[in-house]
């Protein structure tokens, strides 16, 4: 059992701890704990056991709050707010991952649910930034979303793929003013590279999946695969593959009928003059690969 030996923060030197299985992070998400850190303090001290003693000074090995510690550190303290536990080293494995575990569910939508509870509560946009050190636009938004079941825009948002503005703009625009908004961000630099691929992805899932982090509508998503279901899956397939043809064909068809009908009309020299008078003097290569060189 893990037994905590003081209920009572006490501040310990921040070069007592020792962090046995440091675990990187991303710059962005540290940038804003350090942000956050400066702007409102520390809310909530780290966790860590003593583990013996170097030169008369007592040790401590971090359970959790790497980066609370790293934020202090970088910051300018020599101490930091902490929590001294008694555990054993399975119960601090245990514990580290359980950590991890629960920040990973929690990151996008439990914090961000918070942010729609606190509007719900009656308190403004400017008072939520203000209470969760986050832009006001930004919490403005993320309301939206909320109020729209946007979890899919939601997560993207939280993990930095785009941003708020975007996600408001494809929740709540038609197609062309999404691919407007897309080619606005581009230009602005606001999205380049990776990210617009990733935010032009990520508006496809959205249009074939749903909005949702869940596949909504789909109320057996696991099914089991047995002889006829690849037999019903195969048909299908050929049943897509032969309309395919089918469908070339025609186009082929109609491709044929237009050059033939070009060939004919390119033989009226006075036609071909007005084209000429009109600047209309080029045509698609494709075409006039099938017209010919001479008539084209």
């Amino acid at each position: 059992m893990i037994d905590h030996r003081d209920t009572n923060v006490v501040r310990i030197p921040i070069d007592q701890i020792i962090v046995m299985n440091p675990r990187e992070r991303g710059k962005v998400k540290f940038k804003q704990i350090v942000t956050n850190i400066s702007h409102i303090g520390l809310k909530k001290p780290i966790t860590v056991v003593q583990r013996g003693t170097k030169d008369g000074k007592p040790l401590y090995e971090l359970v959790c709050g790497q980066g609370r510690l790293e934020a202090c550190k970088q910051l300018g303290d020599t101490t930091v707010p902490a929590l001294i536990i008694e555990a054993s080293r399975e119960e601090l494995l245990l514990m580290s991952l359980a950590e991890n575990l629960a920040r990973r569910r929690q990151t996008c939508v439990e914090m961000l649910r918070e942010v729609g509870s606190l509007k719900e509560r009656g308190y403004t946009y400017t008072e939520i930034a203000q209470k969760t050190d986050l832009h006001a636009s930004y919490v403005k938004g993320i309301v939206r979303l909320l109020k729209q079941g946007e979890t899919r825009l939601l997560q993207a948002v939280e993990w930095g793929q785009i941003p708020i503005s975007i996600a408001v703009t494809i929740a709540t625009s038609d197609d062309q003013e999404v691919q407007r908004a897309l080619a606005d961000a581009y230009e602005s630099k606001s999205l380049r590279g990776k990210q617009l691929l990733k935010a032009r992805r990520l508006i496809e899932v959205r249009r074939a999946v749903g909005k949702s982090m869940r596949y909504a509508g789909r109320k057996n998503p696991k099914k089991e695969v047995t002889t006829d279901t690849l037999m019903q899956a195969y048909k299908r397939e050929s049943a897509k593959q032969r309309l395919l043809v089918h469908k070339a064909k025609i186009c082929e068809t109609r491709l044929l009928f237009v050059a033939s009908a070009l060939k004919q009309l390119f033989a009226d020299a006075g036609l071909v003059s007005i084209l000429q008078a009109a600047k209309l003097s080029t045509m698609p290569q494709f075409l006039a690969d099938h017209v010919g060189r001479k008539g084209a």
